[in-house]
């Protein structure tokens, strides 16, 4: 049977939030906050502080959310209509962004002196604060008293980074960038449809180094990989990515583990297994062969151009398969140019996948070292044809998949199914 499938796969899309901004040179980068939002979808709504107002206008906040600014606890036309319970009610989840120290303080204390703070109280749904502020303030006992505080009384921490500070300082303080902000929402707003599962995942190519200085390795870029660990991580999979070389950031929420050659993705996968994982997902772009002999010494451009003697690696799938610890489910990935399905299901069967993705790669277009990428999921005799996406978007299809047929142990898998 063969499926189509495409639409929104962004966890945040349609979710309420409500932005509310502290007194903190860090509000400059509220504008930023407020556009990465709405990109994800959310319907916004943003409260300041008359402190925020010193540092970014209610007008700029109004134009990028498309919603009025509120600040005042006493104004009448919305105060008529109780607006800071109305607020409460209607958010789905709040995230204070930037906030300060005093701003932490009067949060631990529970004070209900202005808008935001009769909003946090008046709320029941998860509060995230993300402070801002120099780095001695941060380490202050009263600020980590107050710190301490907040987590108790059942708020998420997200940050803060180090680095350069405003003050010109550098240290503990910095706000999150504001795409870390969102992607550490999606991590805890996102569906949980794999909590509890261990998964480990393989990303990236590899390098098989023929002397110091050249090697043999394709042009993966490990974007597939990274979509797929946070993908997993977002449903609530505790997650463990082994990359080979590449420049993608570690996404929230995942583990990762770098490695060189095939060889090295092998031992950290198998050294993996020595804890119980449900799902193994092989994405990386392994080299098939190696130089059958490295050269401590650079070779010349003659030695390089005569044959040069090649072994084949191992077929970390099949190890992993083999191996007494074998995961629940193996999840294989093929990247091929031609009889696409039949190539990828006789490598499913030889491998000892369950399931397995297959890529065309004829196009520069799709696929390694792209943006966008396009698969086809075989499970058995079960198609499922994923139309060009994101790589993110394609990865949470994917995973919204593997949910679908993952039963919990003893149970049998079921078919993919819409």
């Amino acid at each position: 049977m063969t499926d189509s499938v495409f639409n929104t796969t962004e966890p945040l899309a349609g979710k309420r939030i409500l932005l509310g901004v502290g007194g903190s040179i860090a509000a400059y980068k509220s504008p930023e906050i407020v556009r990465a939002l709405r990109q994800a979808g959310v319907e916004l709504r943003v409260v300041m502080t008359r402190s925020a107002a010193q540092f970014v206008t209610p007008l700029t906040l109004q134009a990028l959310s498309g919603e009025p600014v509120r600040s005042d606890l006493f104004a009448a036309t919305e105060e008529a209509a109780m607006d800071h319970i109305r607020l409460a009610r209607w958010a789905d989840a709040l995230l204070i962004a930037p906030i300060s120290a005093n701003g932490m303080a009067r949060l631990a204390q529970g004070l209900a002196d202005d808008l935001l703070g009769t909003i946090v109280l008046a709320s029941r749904v998860p509060l995230f604060f993300a402070p801002a502020m120099n780095s001695t303030m941060w380490m202050h006992p009263a600020t980590q008293r107050n710190l301490a505080q907040i987590q108790a009384d059942g708020a998420h921490l997200l940050g803060p980074d180090s680095g350069s500070l405003a003050c010109g300082e550098d240290g503990a303080g910095r706000l999150l960038a504001p795409d870390r902000l969102v992607g550490e929402l999606r991590l805890a707003l996102a569906e949980k449809t794999l909590r509890g599962q261990r998964v480990l995942i393989t990303a990236g190519p590899t390098w098989e180094a023929i002397d110091p200085a050249r090697g043999l390795s394709n042009r993966a870029s490990g974007r597939q990989g990274f979509a797929l660990s946070q993908a997993c991580a977002e449903a609530g999979a505790e997650v463990l990515l082994i990359t080979g070389p590449t420049h993608e950031q570690t996404p929230p929420g995942v583990t990762r583990l770098d490695v060189l050659s095939a060889r090295d993705m092998l031992t950290a996968c198998l050294q993996a297994l020595d804890r119980p994982t449900d799902i193994f997902i092989a994405n990386a772009a392994v080299a098939d062969h190696r130089p059958s002999h490295f050269s401590a010494q650079k070779l010349s451009k003659t030695a390089i151009a005569n044959p040069l003697p090649l072994s084949i690696n191992p077929d970390i799938v099949s190890a992993v398969h083999r191996d007494s610890r074998r995961p629940r489910y193996i999840v294989a990935f093929a990247a091929e140019t031609h009889n696409h399905l039949a190539t990828a299901g006789t490598k499913a069967q030889r491998k000892g996948a369950d399931v397995i993705v297959v890529n065309d790669i004829n196009s520069a277009e799709l696929g390694m070292g792209a943006a966008d990428n396009a698969c086809s999921i075989l499970q058995g005799e079960r198609v499922l044809h994923i139309p060009r996406c994101s790589k993110i978007d394609l990865a949470r299809h994917l995973v919204r998949h593997l949910s679908s047929f993952i039963a919990l142990p003893g149970t049998e898998m079921e078919d993919l199914h819409e």
